[in-house]
């Protein structure tokens, strides 16, 4: 059976052909791919699906005040959990890479990052 035969590149002024079924050629993948994950990607609050629910929901039982502000002296509920090494720098979902925190303090640390992120609640 014969294969689908190559395509141009889908990147602006790329001569080459990209393999058949992708878009790009080797060369521009990567730059396409970190294009649309910075620019395109949907940014709603499901996107870590299912499986991050169930991790979540286990360290806010874990620790169900605020990790920051208990350092502090105050006492308050955690309502968010925050990857201390993004995921986007490697970090991973272990318990040694989260922290719980009120919705206060997490919007510090993204802001800290430079990663400040909108809540819709």
């Amino acid at each position: 059976m014969p294969t689908r035969p190559k395509r141009p590149c889908r990147y602006t002024g790329c001569p080459s052909l990209a393999a058949p079924g992708e878009q790009y050629c080797p060369q521009h993948k990567a730059q396409a791919e970190r294009f649309y994950n910075k620019y395109q990607r949907p940014n709603d609050k499901n996107a870590y699906g299912r499986a991050w629910k169930r991790i979540r929901d286990r360290k806010i039982k874990e620790n169900p005040l605020c990790e920051k502000c208990l350092k502090n002296g105050v006492i308050k509920a955690a309502e968010e959990v925050h990857h201390i090494l993004p995921l986007a720098d490697g970090g991973t979902s272990e318990r040694a890479n989260l922290i719980s925190l009120c919705r206060s303090c997490h919007m510090k640390a993204h802001e800290a990052l430079g990663t400040r992120r909108q809540h819709d609640d």
